[in-house]
C-alpha cells in the first residue's frame, strides 16, 4: 500500500524503493542527532568565547578535511563496499560522539577539544557524504535520481528542523551531556539501515580496479572537461563562499544580533529547515512545468537577494519569515547543481564527482563562514554578511547579462 502511495506521488516516488527508504530514514534519525550537537556546541562556543570568529572557526573546522580528503573519499566509495565502507565511518563518529558526551557530562568540555574532535568528525563525514551519495544513486532509476537527492535534502531539513527544537528542549532540561548523548545514540539508525539494505547495487564492488591517484583524476579530468559539471562545481564553490556561512552564524546572528538564547537559534534554524523541506516536496511539480534548468537558475538569482534580506532583518519575526524563503531557495539552488553533477557522470565515476562537488562547497563554506565571521567581529556582522549575499547575486546576473548563454550548461 505504501509502495504504491508513493509511486503515484510525484513529489515522493522515489520512497517506493525499499533500499532508499531504509538509508533515507536511518540518515534522518542521525541527521537530527547532528543538529541537536550543532545546536549545542554553537551555543556553548558563542557563550564561552563571545567571538562570531571563534563561531565560525570551529564550524570551518568540521568542513576543513574536505580539502584534503574528499577526492580520496570518492575514490574509496567507488572502489570498495559502500555499505561497509560506510557502516566503519559511522562507527567512528558514534564514538567521537560519545567522547564528546563523557567530556561534557564530567566537566571537561573545552573550546579546543570541541575544536579537535570536529576536525577529526569532519574528516570521517567528508569519506561518508560521496559514498552515501552513491549509494543513493545506485538504488533509485535515473528517472527518480532528481526526486531522491530532494528527498535527501529534505531529510536533512527535517533532521534541521526537529534537532534544533529537541536540542532546545534537552539543554534547558538536562544541559549540554544529554544533546550530546542523543547524537551518539542516533548513529545506530544508520547502522541498522546499512544492515537491512539488500539491493545488489547497494554495496557491488565496481568490477573496474584501478590506482589510487588515477581513479581520483579520471574524477577530475571528468569535471574539468564536461561544461555541465564545470559550472555546477563553480556555482557550488560560490554558494559555499558566499551563502553558506548563514547556517553556521545562525547562533552569532541569534545571541549577537538581536540579543536571544538558544531558543532563538532553535527557531532560527527550525524556520530555515521548514523553508527547505517545503521545497523539496513541493519542486517536482515546478521542475517539471518550467524546466530544470530555468527552475535552477531561478534558484540561483533567488538564493543571493534572500540571504541579503535575511541578514538586515530587524527583528526576530521577520527574520524567521526571510530565513524560512531563504531555506527553501538554497534547497533548490544546491539539489539542482548537485542533480547536474550526477545526472552527467556515468555510474563508475558518481561518487568521485559527488566528492569534488563537496570538497569545492566545503572549501568555500571554510574561507566564507570564517572569512565572514573574522571581519563581522571588526566591522558588523550585517554589513559583511549581506554585502557577500548582494555579490553574490550580481555574479549570477553578471553570467546571464554578460553572456547570455553563461547558465545554459546547466541544462542536463
Amino acid at each position: 500500500m505504501a509502495t504504491s502511495l508513493f509511486s503515484r506521488s510525484g513529489s515522493a516516488r522515489a520512497l517506493s524503493h525499499r533500499d532508499f527508504t531504509l538509508l533515507w530514514l536511518g540518515t534522518l534519525v542521525s541527521n537530527i542527532g547532528t543538529w541537536m550537537e550543532s545546536v549545542a556546541l554553537g551555543v556553548y562556543v558563542t557563550q564561552v568565547t563571545g567571538q562570531a570568529a571563534w563561531t565560525g572557526g570551529v564550524a570551518a573546522l568540521t568542513h576543513l578535511p574536505s580539502l584534503v580528503l574528499a577526492p580520496l573519499g570518492g575514490a574509496l566509495a567507488d572502489r570498495f563496499d559502500r555499505r561497509t565502507f560506510m557502516a566503519v565511518c559511522v562507527c567512528v563518529q558514534a564514538l567521537l560522539a560519545a567522547l564528546l558526551t563523557v567530556l561534557a557530562g564530567t566537566g571537561n568540555l573545552s573550546v579546543p577539544w570541541v575544536a579537535a574532535i570536529s576536525l577529526l568528525n569532519g574528516a570521517f563525514s567528508t569519506l561518508v557524504i560521496p559514498c552515501a551519495t552513491a549509494l543513493t544513486v545506485a538504488v533509485v532509476p535515473k528517472e527518480d535520481l532528481h526526486n531522491a537527492l530532494s528527498l535527501d535534502s529534505a531529510q536533512f531539513n527535517l533532521g534541521r528542523i526537529i534537532g534544533p527544537v529537541l536540542a532546545a528542549l534537552v539543554l534547558t532540561k538536562v544541559g549540554i551531556a544529554g544533546a550530546l548523548f542523543v547524537n551518539t545514540l542516533s548513529f545506530l539508525a544508520v547502522l541498522l539501515a546499512l544492515a537491512a539494505m539488500r539491493g545488489a547495487a547497494a554495496s557491488a564492488v565496481p568490477p573496474k580496479v584501478e590506482a589510487l591517484w588515477a581513479g581520483i583524476m579520471r574524477g577530475v579530468h571528468l569535471a574539468w572537461t564536461d561544461p555541465g559539471i564545470a559550472l555546477a562545481l563553480g556555482s557550488g564553490a560560490l554558494v559555499g563562499l558566499l551563502i553558506s556561512p548563514f547556517v553556521g552564524l545562525v547562533p552569532v546572528f541569534a545571541l549577537k544580533v538581536l540579543g536571544g538564547d538558544a531558543t532563538t537559534t532553535s527557531m532560527l534554524l527550525t524556520a530555515q529547515g521548514t523553508g527547505a523541506v517545503i521545497a523539496a516536496f513541493g519542486s517536482g511539480a515546478l521542475v517539471a512545468r518550467f524546466g530544470r534548468r530555468a527552475f535552477l537558475e531561478t534558484a540561483l538569482l533567488l538564493v543571493g537577494l534572500c540571504s541579503a534580506a535575511y541578514w538586515l532583518s530587524p527583528t526576530l519575526p521577520i527574520a524567521l519569515v526571510t530565513l524560512f524563503i531563504l531555506g527553501a531557495v538554497y534547497l533548490v539552488a544546491f539539489t539542482g547543481l548537485k542533480t547536474v553533477c550526477q545526472a552527467r557522470t556515468p555510474p563508475e565515476l558518481q561518487a568521485r564527482v559527488s566528492s569534488l562537488f563537496l570538497l569545492l562547497v566545503n572549501a568555500g563554506y571554510i574561507l566564507g563562514v570564517w572569512g565572514q565571521g573574522a571581519l563581522s567581529d571588526r566591522v558588523g556582522v550585517r554589513p559583511i554578511t549581506a554585502g557577500c549575499a548582494l555579490l553574490f547575486f550580481g555574479i549570477v546576473v553578471g553570467m546571464r547579462t554578460l553572456r547570455s548563454r553563461g547558465l545554459a550548461a546547466l541544462g542536463t
